[in-house]
């Protein structure tokens, strides 16, 4: 086989869907680099069994060579998991799993062996409790990453909210015109080094219609001064645009990416234009991490049901690094 880069994946929380749309992204798509899968070889073995796939693994050990993978096989680094049954309800008795899959993970993806991380759902409920409000704060504080942006990619329209999981009624204490230029430094760099192109860039405003009959609004206090910051550098921003109206066909096929001001308002939009056909990356950290496009999704494991759609994206998007 090739001496291409592998993709490192965390299977992470072990009672979720991943594994179901990891077995069906493998038969579906013709892998061009090996998958390194951090996970419990025992339990991918009981999973694979009882969703009846017949799928060849390559147990390898954290310190290997190029020469022991298999690009036709999952090649696993085995983590213990206690479990009794391959599928049961998500609860905390995963968390330090989960925790072993990410720190195992973060110590090895710095032999720069790999051309990127692509981790499955973990529950917020029961694995970040209120530490942090997403995995991508957390891994960004893992990593000691200040400076960090939420892109959901698609190559037609990507789109970025400024602020991420927290309450819709901090985000106007949140925003400041520092973070969005921070955002939009980001977004810029991703795309000269990916694409060799400056992206064009449409910016929301945060009040209903970009208009507030507040004569201190975040719009002219923060938003439109930040804007005015890239247009002194030519760069292809526009805006304070309406989030109500912008998504619309005429208009959006103007932009590569939409900038939010918070999750909700560009991440509805993007999920009912692209459905999965959408990747989850975090600009900003020493290498590149994807996330697919959908959660634990408890009420959907071990049913067989799941689109492998967005797994593949990822895989594919880091097979072209």
């Amino acid at each position: 086989m090739s001496k291409k880069k592998p993709i490192l994946v965390i299977a992470a929380e072990p009672f979720s869907i991943f594994s179901e749309i990891l077995f069906k992204t493998f038969k579906k798509y013709k892998l061009k680099k090996p998958l390194v899968i951090i996970a419990s070889f025992r339990l991918i073995k009981s999973q694979m069994k009882y969703l009846k796939y017949k799928i060849p693994l390559n147990k390898i050990d954290k310190n290997f060579e190029i020469k022991d993978l298999k690009i036709k096989a999952l090649n696993i680094i085995n983590l213990d998991f206690a479990f009794s049954k391959p599928f049961k309800k998500i609860s905390k008795m995963s968390n330090l799993y989960n925790a072993s899959s990410f720190q195992l993970a973060l110590d090895i993806i710095k032999s720069n062996n790999f051309v990127g991380l692509i981790n499955g759902p973990i529950s917020k409920k029961f694995f970040l409790k209120n530490n942090v409000p997403g995995i991508t704060e957390y891994i960004a504080k893992k990593t000691k990453t200040q400076k960090f942006a939420m892109l959901i990619y698609n190559k037609k329209l990507a789109v970025s909210p400024i602020t991420t999981h927290i309450p819709i009624s901090k985000v106007s204490k949140v925003i400041s015109k520092k973070k969005i230029i921070d955002h939009v430094e980001l977004i810029n760099k991703f795309y000269k080094k990916n694409f060799n192109q400056k992206p064009r860039i449409a910016i929301t405003g945060l009040n209903p219609h970009c208009e507030s009959n507040l004569k201190n609004n975040e719009e002219k206090r923060i938003i439109i001064p930040a804007i005015e910051y890239f247009k002194r550098r030519s760069l292809k921003i526009t805006g304070p645009l309406s989030a109500d109206s912008l998504f619309m066909r005429e208009n959006i096929k103007k932009f590569d990416v939409v900038i939010g001001m918070y999750h909700d308002q560009v991440l509805i939009p993007i999920k009912t234009i692209h459905n999965f056909n959408a990747i989850n990356i975090t600009l900003g950290l020493p290498f590149i991490r994807i996330t697919p496009d959908h959660g634990p999704n408890e009420n959907m494991r071990g049913k067989n049901k799941s689109s492998p759609e967005s797994l593949i994206s990822a895989i594919k998007f880091l097979e072209n690094r």
